[in-house]
């Protein structure tokens, strides 16, 4: 019966983090620290790092996917 709560208890602290309503990953905490879990590949970088808050995880990844659009894609370096 333990079991189920201590699972119970993970599930329920969990966060999800949404950037324009698609769902890129979830902190879970972890060693006194939230860790990113990333579920988007576009955010993979970003998988394992722990930060303080939810929004700390959340600024790390629009910081990420603002700085992934200024730098050209690999394709497109490739096609020129």
């Amino acid at each position: 019966m333990e079991k189920n709560t201590i699972n119970a208890n993970a599930t329920a602290n969990r966060q999800v983090i949404e950037i324009n309503g698609e769902a890129v990953g979830v902190v879970v905490p972890d060693a006194g620290t939230l860790k990113f879990v990333a579920v988007k590949y576009h955010v993979w970088e970003l998988d394992a790092q722990r930060f303080a808050t939810a929004d700390a995880a959340r600024h790390a990844v629009v910081t990420h996917l603002a700085g992934a659009r200024a730098r050209p894609s690999r394709l497109a370096e490739m096609a020129a």
